[in-house]
């Protein structure tokens, strides 16, 4: 299970303008860093982006993302508060 407090943003950096893309984002996960996470302005708010890489076949695919609804819960709201500030 994913605790709050075993998950912290170390880095968040904020695009200016019209973009959907509205920051980049990092976060400590125990002793791991997560690189890329995107905060993305959507027709319902914003929402977390997983990290992404594109494959062979031209697709793209995410490269890190949570195992249960629940640490997808807690891992979006630590970085949409973070976001906030």
């Amino acid at each position: 299970m994913l605790e709050e407090a075993a998950l912290k943003v170390v880095r968040l950096h904020r695009f200016e303008g019209e973009s959907k893309l509205k920051a980049f984002v990092d976060v400590s996960l125990g002793d791991f860093i997560v690189k890329g996470l995107k905060v993305v302005e959507g027709k319902n708010g914003c929402f977390v982006s997983m990290p992404q890489e594109r494959s062979k076949d031209g697709k793209w695919y995410d490269a890190f993302y949570p195992a249960t609804d629940e640490a997808k819960q807690v891992l979006s709201k630590v970085v949409l508060e973070a976001y906030q500030e």
